[in-house]
């Protein structure tokens, strides 16, 4: 979750899908583009505002995966990089009448690492509202209730007894658009599939994608 007024993602494969021409078998690398690239079993798509996933190879995570408490261990998000112990729950809000879709409450707990111009909260809620497979549209509560972000799941899955997901964040005027790694473990990602899951974002077709996370991916402190 980033607090947003802005909603265009910063990244994609280069064209937005409303203006590719139709996919020939000639245009391989641009076929590659609108798919998930896949690592070692690590299946992750390119931002759904630039490309149409592939809905054999790549489907949304169940919301009862999803819900629970995640640590982000990496992220290329500069908010991030003064903070310790960054959380994030979701619950399941059901629905109140068959009409409607299940939301998410949704909430960032984090420990400040060095002060900053502005007081940091320790604790972010809002509410996540469902939009297209896997993409939510978020809403602040409280004093936050007028601020707004999107943000949805890029690849997720399991190793062993460890859950994983990769997040993408639109640019907001607070952020720039940005991933987040999530890990089900407490304690962070084990180090081997953190390298799968960075291997399969810096192959993604996804040209911008791939550079920002060579460039700005980094570890986000876990210290209890």
């Amino acid at each position: 979750m980033s607090v947003a007024s802005k909603t265009t993602p910063a990244f994609g494969t280069g064209v937005p899908s409303s203006t590719q021409a139709p996919i020939s078998t000639s245009e391989s690398k641009t076929a590659a583009a609108l798919s998930p690239s896949s690592t070692a079993g690590i299946n992750i798509r390119p931002p759904m505002k630039y490309a149409v996933p592939d809905s054999q190879s790549w489907h949304a995570p169940p919301l009862e995966w999803l819900q629970g408490t995640w640590s982000v261990t990496h992220s290329t998000l500069p908010m991030w990089r003064k903070a310790k112990n960054v959380r994030i729950t979701y619950k399941i809000i059901p629905p109140s009448s068959p009409d409607e879709l299940a939301c998410l409450d949704d909430e960032v707990c984090s420990e400040p690492t060095a002060r900053t111009l502005l007081p940091q909260p320790k604790s972010i809620k809002g509410i996540d509202t469902p939009d297209g497979a896997g993409g939510w549209n978020w809403r602040g509560k409280g004093w936050l209730k007028i601020a707004t972000s999107q943000w949805e799941v890029l690849g997720w899955g399991e190793k062993g007894d460890e859950k994983w997901a990769v997040t993408y964040f639109a640019a907001s005027m607070f952020t720039p658009a940005g991933l987040d790694i999530y890990s089900s473990k407490k304690e962070g990602i084990s180090a081997d599939l953190v390298k799968e899951i960075i291997a399969a974002l810096q192959g993604s077709e996804s040209r911008d994608m791939a550079a920002l996370v060579t460039a700005s991916m980094k570890e986000v402190k876990i210290e209890y």
